[in-house]
């Protein structure tokens, strides 16, 4: 599958996933005060309910049927781009989780005397309102956001592929029942033809055939192009040849859970309540243990400060912060209310496809049996040529109605599995 597969570390408790080693909260102490060498986290404290959740996700495509092939194909020849991103938001979270500890810096200052003076800075936050483990909290949700990203990019990639594949599968049907309507009305055609030298039937009649045929064979035409563009797609974002897959067996249940739509308004959620949070403490007074090494630490000592200044304005400014929580869940209920209702249209769509490509086929039986007694008639002498063909066209009408539903509800599963996130397996990104 993805470059993921390839990475796999046990987590225990069953799990295996790419997803779960990406656990922004591996090393993420809590509290919102800062640790002190005394209350130092311990790692592994924390997990990620978003990982996990996507980590847990199963596909919606059968193993091993022609789906899960195209998915295969098409995901083992992915850029990786968002898997890069993951692992970057990865190193940010592990630098940001170490952010308790004391900074040092050095110092290099010109001295009145024209010496050149160095020496070492040490800073140690003993407590700042929250601020450090907000700012802990910004990277693991940097890290959830990446991770849904990736999520996002496999479901589209594997939904690129499947819908070519479908396109491919539709064209390749189309042409097989426009070949066959091109040799019936072929068989028409020959037998006006004869009719026309033998004087029986106008030469107009003739003329109407024969542009009825060269319309069947431009739509086979049109239908055969339309397979070859989309397969020469597929194999190209795909890293097997995938010509020699045909049916549409793939597709089973779709499992009820959260879109992932819904997962990244979820995380940010929780990056701008981070950053809510960051603000605040940026407004309140924060104290902080530090100064020069130089001569045994004579230069050490306590110090608070601010790093926005008071003013009229900062209780108002809180304010607008304490909203942006508010704000930031409200967006969250919203995406929810908003991801319902679509998954439940794609369900109803769905099966409403399906019924009318079931009243199809009974139309289309239904034609045949029409098409079956013209043509009986018309071997007794009691129907003319161009009685059948007319009856024959509306045979054609009902088959490719039937075979445009068939596709059509095809492509609505597919659309709700896509908008669940469930056209790839977790434990495989």
């Amino acid at each position: 599958m993805t470059a993921l597969s390839g990475c796999m570390q046990d987590m225990g408790q069953g799990t295996v996933s790419r997803f779960l080693q990406a656990q922004p909260g591996a090393d993420v102490p809590a509290g919102d005060v800062t640790k002190t060498a005394e209350t130092r986290p311990e790692p592994g404290d924390a997990v990620s309910p978003i990982i996990s959740d996507l980590a847990a996700r199963q596909s919606a495509l059968a193993p091993g049927s022609p789906y899960a092939q195209v998915a295969a194909g098409v995901l083992a020849a992915d850029a990786r781009v968002a898997e890069a991103e993951l692992q970057v938001a990865q190193l940010r979270a592990e630098a940001a989780s170490k952010n308790w500890w004391p900074t040092l810096s050095p110092r290099v200052s010109l001295t009145s005397l024209g010496d050149l003076v160095t020496d070492l800075v040490i800073n140690q936050v003993l407590f700042d309102n929250g601020r450090k483990k907000a700012e802990r909290d910004l990277a693991k949700s940097d890290v959830e956001l990446a991770a849904v990203a990736l999520s996002e990019s496999s479901n589209e990639r594997v939904y690129e592929g499947l819908v070519l594949y479908l396109q491919a599968e539709e064209g390749r049907a189309a042409a097989d029942l426009y070949g066959q309507a091109i040799s019936d009305m072929g068989q028409f055609e020959w037998v006006m033809n004869e009719r026309v030298k033998g004087g029986v039937s106008d030469f107009s009649d003739l003329n109407v055939l024969k542009q009825k045929l060269a319309d069947l064979r431009a739509r086979d035409s049109a239908a055969r192009e339309k397979t070859s563009r989309a397969l020469s797609e597929l194999n190209a974002m795909s890293a097997t040849p995938l010509s020699d897959q045909r049916g549409l067996r793939g597709m089973g249940a779709t499992p009820t859970t959260a879109s992932l739509t819904v997962l990244r308004a979820m995380v940010e959620r929780d990056r701008q309540i981070a950053q809510a949070r960051i603000a605040r403490a940026q407004h309140l007074p924060g104290l902080s243990a530090g100064g020069s090494l130089r001569n045994g630490g004579e230069g050490l000592g306590l110090s608070v400060s601010t790093e926005q200044l008071l003013g009229i304005g900062t209780g108002a400014s809180l304010k607008a912060i304490e909203a942006t929580k508010l704000t930031a869940e409200r967006k969250v209920s919203e995406a929810r209310d908003i991801s319902e209702r679509a998954i439940e249209a794609d369900r109803r769509e769905a099966a409403a496809l399906k019924r009318q490509a079931a009243e199809a086929e009974g139309l289309t039986a239904q034609a045949k049996t029409n098409l079956d007694l013209f043509q009986r008639q018309y071997d007794a002498g009691t129907r003319q040529v161009m009685d059948v063909v007319s009856v024959y066209e509306t045979f054609l009408r009902s088959l490719e109605r039937q075979l445009d539903l068939k596709f059509r509800a095809a492509r609505a599963e597919l659309d709700a599995a896509k908008r669940l996130g469930v056209l790839a397996d977790g434990a495989k990104i």
